[in-house]
């Protein structure tokens, strides 16, 4: 009786071990996903506004009272334009006084230059001649200036956006009177943050697009990027317009979504998915598939981005096969089988 008892538990007990070495042989279906170098092309979005291509205000380069203005708030007009006019009669007194003192210096500095060539006087005096009428020639050209600087121009071609004094106002030199907008092609501003800032080299093909043009893209050139950062540490990036129609043409202030493609480093740095990874003793690791086995590969962590994706760098290269969820419940060295791709009949690659 002892004997069969016996026999019966060594049958259950090799009965037991085999069902635990089938259970463990058993092979894990995984989703995998494969390491991609970021030397390749990826598609970044930033928010912009579109601002005038030149945006100034204009002055008198003199003070005075205004006497006149010609133009209005929303007016259009053209490069060297008369936009506004000073009291001009304080500047056109000076300038006669002036001119009727270059005329008597200019008299007297010929005469003395004529004895000189005549060897009729010395040195002394022809040079004083000379420098005389140089001081009063430059004083001349000043005071013409100063009455040429009353009336004011158009710098370009352009929009006035507002008139911010009246006439018969007086104003100090330098004082802005009327800002204008350039009517050429607008500019897109951009703000980077420090991230981005340090890859700005590796950007390019940029472009941008309206929801007031649905389905236009339009093609942007690179100006330049702000070296320093604003109150919000982020980077002023200036971009111009290119290659619109005349009657698509974004006006200033509107908003637009700025697309830039990214290309960094090859073999710098690597992305996978952030599921991929997890945490172990403090490090950071990925299974990496390879003869349907997985190795376990330790990898630093550089950002997250907001497409669910993992920058990171290590003993792994682009084109491996990683396991991309579930990495949580494996082990190294276990055996697995990567689930099928995405097909018909196989929809969000799950069978």
């Amino acid at each position: 009786m002892k004997k069969l008892i016996f026999g019966c538990l060594c049958v259950a007990l090799l009965s037991s071990c085999s069902k635990q070495e089938k259970v463990e042989n058993r092979i894990q279906y995984v989703k995998t996903d494969t390491v991609r170098g970021m030397g390749e092309q990826e598609d970044m979005l930033f928010p912009g506004k579109v601002k005038a291509a030149e945006d100034v205000s204009v002055a008198f380069r003199v003070s005075g009272t205004i006497q006149r203005i010609f133009v209005k708030q929303g007016s259009y007009v053209h490069r060297g334009q008369l936009l506004a006019q000073m009291d001009a009669r304080d500047y056109q007194l000076q300038l006669s006084a002036t001119q009727a003192e270059y005329n008597q210096v200019k008299a007297e500095a010929e005469r003395v230059m004529a004895l000189y060539a005549d060897n009729s006087t010395t040195a002394n005096n022809n040079d004083k001649a000379v420098y005389g009428l140089q001081q009063i020639t430059a004083k001349l050209d000043n005071h013409k200036n100063q009455l040429a600087d009353t009336r004011l121009y158009a710098p370009f071609d352009g929009y006035v956006q507002e008139c911010l004094f009246q006439e018969h106002e007086t104003v100090a030199a330098g004082m802005p009177i009327i800002s204008m907008i350039n009517s050429g092609m607008p500019e897109v501003e951009i703000n980077l943050p420090a991230s981005s800032y340090m890859e700005r080299q590796n950007m390019g093909n940029f472009t941008c697009t309206f929801d007031v043009f649905p389905g236009e893209v339009f093609p942007l050139q690179l100006i330049s990027v702000n070296q320093k950062a604003n109150a919000n540490q982020l980077y002023t990036m200036r971009l111009k317009i290119n290659g619109t129609s005349k009657d698509k043409v974004p006006a200033a202030g509107m908003a637009t979504m700025v697309h830039v493609t990214m290309q960094k480093g090859a073999g710098r740095n690597l992305s996978v998915p952030s599921t991929a990874v997890f945490n172990q003793d403090g490090k950071n690791f990925v299974y990496v598939v390879k003869n349907n086995t997985l190795q376990k590969k330790a990898v630093n962590v550089a950002e997250l981005n907001s497409k669910g994706n993992a920058i990171v760098s290590g003993d792994i290269k682009a084109s491996d096969v990683i396991v991309a969820t579930g990495v949580h419940v494996l082990k190294e060295g276990q055996k697995v089988e990567p689930l099928p791709a995405v097909s018909k009949t196989n929809v969000g690659g799950l069978l």
